[in-house]
């Protein structure tokens, strides 16, 4: 299967060159030129199984040309090792909590499929593969403990960007203590600074002639592969049912450009709602129809302080380029911070269940939603980030400290290092240039 940019629908790349070049060299970024179609017998076939060989099935329906089958499915099952538990928080809403992997967030799926790829692509080549990755939280600790590799002579580095003062504690600790082949560097800006370095460098032409680039932020497809697996397992949960709604908590838009493509594919998936904070330049896209990127604003749910969501373009081309296309699957909703810290006490004190500010994010425009439109559906929110992670902001709306899972509580104890970097691109091409 060929893929193809968003900027130039003539492109025609093999997986290994999407995902090793991370951004086509028009500054687009690369889609399916055409997708799988699953009929009622393959979907029940898929539903039998475990997660791990769902996985390998769908990732072969993508990869089969590239991708020897034996490997490929050495690879799911070495990748996807951690539990991820649906739970109920009402009789009509329930949290799929993908949380529970090493960095304690949802892009363990995405991190941990793309480095075994990343490695399985790259292979014996001589030269070293610098990954790089732009984070407003989550992602870079994903990354960074995906690719970690201990060795001196480690093929691949990451360079992880992150805004300074706009992560928490445990999210910058994740980042910096890691060592080896894992650099951290505290950019003066936000997360829309860090992510235009980081598509600059890659298009940089006389910089990756010099050194072999490439990203693993959701820009890259092979973040985007492994997040239709998870859609596509709790689809098969409703067995029964109405198709769920879906709220996804939303920044980049990576991860709801997963779940539509589960969708396309013949995940038996309702109507999805991207669930958004402050930074509501989508939602906005779809009342107005029309794209206007803003300045990102820091919020309690940092992980999606996005302004310039890079994933709109392909969620645009999915669609033909038609908002109404995109209407007919998708809503989305803007949430403050007050509903937001409302939305954690509301649910602690109905069920119990503690949730992180992204996914009372994702809760909270669910409900919304649900009253706009008179559905009585099954609802489904992604649980993006565990409670733990966002610590102050739980204790803010509750009173209480969620308990801190071992991996959080090791990072906590473990001396950090990170490097402060300038909003310059001038500064980033100097570091990477000196490798």
């Amino acid at each position: 299967m060929l893929l193809t940019s968003t900027s130039n629908p003539e492109a025609r790349v093999t997986w290994r060159e999407a995902v090793l070049s991370g951004l086509a060299p028009d500054g687009g970024l690369y889609v399916p030129l055409s997708l799988p179609r699953l009929g009622p017998v393959e979907l029940a076939r898929l539903q039998s199984l475990p997660f791990p060989l769902l996985s390998y099935e769908l990732a072969h329906a993508f990869l089969s040309t590239e991708v020897d089958r034996e490997q490929l499915k050495h690879l799911c099952q070495e990748a996807f090792t951690f539990p991820f538990p649906t739970t109920p928080i009402s009789s009509t809403t329930s949290v799929l909590e993908l949380f529970h992997g090493p960095t304690c967030a949802f892009k363990d799926f995405g991190a941990r499929f793309m480095a075994r790829l990343f490695k399985l692509f790259w292979g014996s080549d001589s030269r070293r593969l610098t990954v790089l990755v732009a984070t407003s939280g989550d992602t870079g600790s994903a990354v960074a403990n995906a690719f970690f590799d201990p060795t001196p002579s480690a093929p691949i580095r990451v360079c992880v960007l992150f805004p300074r003062g706009k992560v928490s504690l445990v999210q910058e600790k994740q980042m910096t203590t890691l060592g080896g082949n894992v650099s951290a560097y505290e950019v003066d800006g936000s997360f829309d600074d860090c992510q235009r370095l980081v598509k600059q460098a890659l298009a940089d032409r006389s910089l990756t002639e010099y050194t072999a680039l490439t990203s693993a932020n959701s820009i890259n497809i092979a973040r985007l592969l492994p997040q239709m697996f998870y859609y596509m397992h709790a689809a098969f949960l409703f067995k029964g049912e109405s198709r769920p709604l879906v709220s996804v908590p939303s920044g980049n838009l990576g991860n709801i450009t997963g779940g539509l493509l589960a969708q396309m594919v013949g995940a038996p998936l309702g109507h999805f709602i991207a669930a958004l904070n402050a930074n509501s330049v989508f939602a906005h896209y779809l009342q107005s129809g029309a794209f206007h990127p803003q300045p990102s604003i820091e919020t309690i749910s940092n992980a999606m302080d996005v302004g310039n969501p890079s994933n709109f373009a392909r969620i645009s081309s999915l669609f033909g380029g038609s908002v109404q296309r995109v209407r007919s699957d998708v809503s989305s909703f803007s949430v403050s911070e007050e509903d937001t810290i409302k939305t954690i006490r509301s649910t602690y004190e109905q069920s119990g269940y503690i949730l992180d500010p992204h996914t009372a994010v994702g809760v909270h425009a669910l409900e919304h939603f649900r009253q706009a439109s008179q559905s009585e559906a099954p609802g489904l929110v992604l649980g993006t980030a565990h409670p733990a992670k966002f610590a102050d902001v739980v204790r803010r709306a509750i009173g209480i400290d969620p308990e801190l899972p071992i991996q959080l509580r090791a990072a906590l104890e473990a001396p950090g290092w990170k490097e402060a970097l300038a909003n310059s691109y001038a500064e980033l091409r100097g570091v990477l240039v000196a490798g």
